[in-house]
This record gives structure tokens, C-alpha cells and sequence, in this order.
């Protein structure tokens, strides 16, 4: 199932915002175009309720976007409330926007709920640096908090939830340190050399929630196999331990090599394989419910729709080898990139220049998950392979 309406292309800060959601159409169409995306797998989101919303965000924050949303111009001290600052500028139908873009990821758990599906995705989601009164990191509502707080609330399920963004999750770990029925894990770019500047090996949960918060921060340059060999070394072994009802997974690609806001050198053969190792442990491990997000990405276009459509390709269980994609795609959107764009759905490695001290960083890696093993010694993390 993969959630899509034209609107969610409203949820635009500015005509120069690094967050730009032509990539979301741009992936639908590539999809299409590789034949993955037919008609009757679309569903269109509907908005998130003032309910749903709150089940994120304080009613005084909701009740501000909403006032602003109106005449998208700034009152006096929303900055302090993250709002009509330099990342989320505010805009006229922000709230409807973001309420979109958060029903998406609740319209997924619906179909999930109501067995209509076992699987979705939806791209305008991943929202995950809103905080319960905050606008943060281009993310005005935190579609993954609501999703997860109305599937609790309607199911009892326990929720894990997994992200690969370069940037740490600090929203949604913040709403859930002290929730032990949902596991959170994040494999990001360290916080000690990029925003949030949260996400340490040393925050792990609180009171009730103690042990069931993971963070792996990898150093800056990491490559496609250390930070596979990181995420082999962590997921499965949470599956394993806590036995989550559903996987909800965030896959924002701004730890590409080629992404301007992050430091990391990851290509698509780390962006293929993430997806599908969660495809196969959602199935291995009995799981069988997946709902899967989007996040960061600011290629919009050499980077983002092929990144997603191999992430689709691995949701819906389609097999996707690498391809030449099609002229009729470049020329309807290379046109409105700044550089000429990829040939093919897979990276070439002759692309990347080699790694400069390639060794540190993979040290610096697995003394991360030596000292993740030290905190969670029932967990069993390990290095898994040669990286």
C-alpha cells in the first residue's frame, strides 16, 4: 500500500527549502515508470485530526500552527516554539499540509489495524524532530509519535521503531524514553558533528522505559559497510529480544554521499539493503506488520526517488535489479534539477572517491557497538562481518 495525494507537494516551506517535495513525486513516478506502482496500490491520505494530532503535540502548539496556517504570516515569539525560524519558515496552509502529511502515516496504521494490509509506506512521513510543543529540523507535526500513540492506544501492540536517517530521531525518542512497549533505534550520523546533537550510546531510556531506547552514532564518512555491518549487528537482536506486534521504520537517505546536509557516504547499496533485511526479519522474526516512512533527503532528485523506489520495491515484495532508468523520466525531470542526473537506479562506485583514513572510521564504528554491547549485555551486539 503506498499513501499519495498530489497535496502532500503543499507541504513546501519555501521555493528555495532544502526540503522539497517534488522528491516524492518525482518517486512516484519512477516507481511507475519501473513498472513497481500500479493504480490500485495508491491510497490517498486523509488529514490527521485535532485528536490525533494532540496524541503528539500539546493543544496550545496544534492551536498556534492552526492561527498561523491561516494568513502564513509570523507572530511575535513563535521562534521559541521552532516556528518561522530559517528551517521551518511558516506558510499559508501549513497545518493542512502537515495534518496531510501526519494522515498518512495514520491512515497506514488504520489499513494495518483493519488487516487490509500487512505493509505501507508512506513517503511524506518521518517527520521525526517535532517535539510535544515544537516545530524542529523541517518537521511541523511528528507524524511517527501520533501513528504510534493512536496504534497503542487502539491495539496494545508493542511497537519497534527503527530509523536510518543521518539524523537522530530526537522527537520521537523523547516521546517514548520512558514507554518500555516501544522500542526505539536509531543508526545516525553522531551527534557530537550534527544536528539534533542528540542520539548518544548513553540513552538508552528512563524509569519504566530503561534499556529499551538504542542509539548507534556513526562517525562522519561512514560507508555503506560499516554502517550495514552496525545495523546487522542491532536489529535483528532487538526483533529477537523484544518481540514487537509491528515495525515502523523511517528511511530518510540524507546519509548519501552526495547529500549537502550530513556528512556520511553512504550510496544505494546501503539504501537497497536496509529495506530488504527489514523485509526479510518482519517475516523471519512473525512480525508481519510493517508500515515504513520517509524522512530527510535534500537530493531531491539524483538521489531520493531511486532511494524510494528501491525501498517500495522492497515493502510490496517486488524484485528490483539495477536498471538504466528510463530517458522518458530524465527528461521530465532533469529539467528541473541543478546537475545532470544518474543514469541508473544503482550508484556506479567509480562515482565516490575512496574514503580518506577509512581504518578510524570503522574503528571509531565498532567501539560504538562494543560500548552498545556493555550497555545492553543481553542483547548480544556484535560485530557481524568484515567491514
Amino acid at each position: 500500500m503506498f499513501l499519495y495525494d498530489d497535496a502532500y507537494l503543499q507541504y513546501q516551506f519555501s521555493p528555495d527549502h532544502p526540503f522539497n517535495p517534488v522528491r516524492l513525486s518525482a518517486t512516484r513516478d519512477l516507481a511507475e515508470n519501473f513498472g513497481l506502482l500500479s493504480p490500485d496500490d495508491v491510497i490517498p491520505p486523509r488529514p490527521a485530526t485535532i485528536d490525533e494530532l494532540e496524541l503528539a503535540h500539546s493543544p496550545h502548539y496544534v492551536d498556534l500552527v492552526r492561527r498561523i496556517s491561516v494568513t502564513g504570516k509570523k507572530t511575535y515569539g513563535i521562534e521559541r516554539l521552532g516556528l518561522g525560524t530559517e528551517d521551518n519558515p511558516v506558510f499559508r496552509g501549513m497545518h493542512e499540509a502537515a495534518a496531510l502529511a501526519a494522515g498518512g502515516t495514520l491512515t497506514a496504521a488504520e489499513k494495518i489495524v483493519a488487516q487490509q494490509t500487512s505493509r505501507a509506506l508512506n513517503l511524506a512521513g518521518g517527520l521525526h524532530h517535532a517535539g510535544h510543543g515544537h516545530a524542529s529540523g523541517f518537521c511541523i507535526y511528528n507524524d511517527v509519535v501520533a501513528a504510534i500513540r493512536w496504534l497503542r492506544r487502539e491495539t496494545g501492540w508493542r511497537v519497534l521503531y527503527v530509523e536510518t536517517d543521518a539524523h537522530h530521531g530526537d522527537g520521537v525518542q523523547d516521546a517514548f524514553y520512558r514507554d518500555p512497549e516501544v522500542f526505539f533505534v536509531s543508526l545516525h550520523e553522531s551527534g557530537a558533528f550534527l544536528f539534533p546533537g542528540t542520539g548518544h550510546v548513553d540513552e538508552i531510556g528512563e524509569g519504566a522505559g530503561l534499556g529499551t531506547t538504542v542509539n548507534v552514532p556513526l562517525a562522519p564518512a561512514t560507508d555503506d559497510a560499516s554502517w550495514l555491518e552496525a545495523f546487522q549487528s542491532v536489529v535483528p537482536r532487538v526483533m529477537e529480544r523484544f518481540q514487537p506486534d509491528i515495525v515502523i521504520s523511517q528511511h530518510g537517505c540524507d546519509g548519501h554521499y552526495w547529500d549537502p546536509l550530513a556528512d556520511m557516504c553512504a550510496t544505494t547499496t546501503f539504501y537497497a539493503a536496509v529495506p530488504r533485511l527489514l523485509s526479510q526479519w518482519v517475516d523471519a522474526y512473525g512480525i508481519n506488520r510493517w508500515i515504513a516512512v520517509g524522512g530527510g533527503g535534500y537530493q531531491s532528485l539524483s538521489v531520493v526517488p531511486r532511494v524510494w523506489t528501491l525501498l517500495w520495491a522492497a515493502v510490496s515484495r517486488q524484485d528490483l535489479q539495477d536498471r538504466p532508468i528510463s530517458p522518458d523520466w530524465l527528461a521530465a525531470w532533469e529539467p528541473q534539477s541543478p546537475s545532470r542526473l544518474p543514469r541508473h537506479l544503482m550508484d556506479e562506485p567509480e562515482q565516490f572517491p575512496p574514503i580518506r583514513d577509512r581504518q578510524r572510521m570503522v574503528k571509531a564504528n565498532r567501539d560504538t557497538l562494543a560500548a552498545l554491547a556493555q550497555q545492553f549485555p543481553e542483547m548480544r551486539f556484535g560485530v557481524s562481518g568484515k567491514a
